[in-house]
């Protein structure tokens, strides 16, 4: 499924996080909303913000460089033929709102587990 050549990238992503994904991170780490996330996980030829495995579930943060972005529109059809749902929220509404990224994140945590 994933590309093991992006590996070392996403231990190195894992190691420098941005604000977002460190706020963001505090709050999925550790099943704190009934699933298992991971962080900066490789999915065919892209690395995923946090994915959860279990539901086929990944959450993108996208900074203001992601607006109108036929990249991140080509990147989440590739992850979806990997059979996962990909919801993205902006970084400063993780930083800003957390809580109700949040809200809105548990949400689509109940649709995956009804996709399941």
């Amino acid at each position: 499924m994933s590309d093991k050549r992006l590996t070392p990238l996403a231990r190195k992503l894992r190691k420098d996080p941005t604000e977002a994904e460190k706020r963001m991170w505090s709050r999925l780490r550790g099943e704190q909303l009934g699933v298992k996330f991971t962080r900066q996980f490789p999915i065919g030829n892209a690395i995923v913000d946090f994915a959860c495995r279990r539901l086929k579930l990944v959450v993108e943060l996208d900074g203001g460089q992601h607006a109108d972005s036929n990249t991140d529109d080509a990147r989440t059809r590739m992850i979806e033929a990997h059979g996962y749902h990909v919801v993205r929220y902006w970084n400063n509404d993780a930083l800003a709102n957390t809580e109700g990224v949040l809200t809105a994140l548990i949400i689509e945590i109940e649709l995956a587990r009804n996709r399941t």
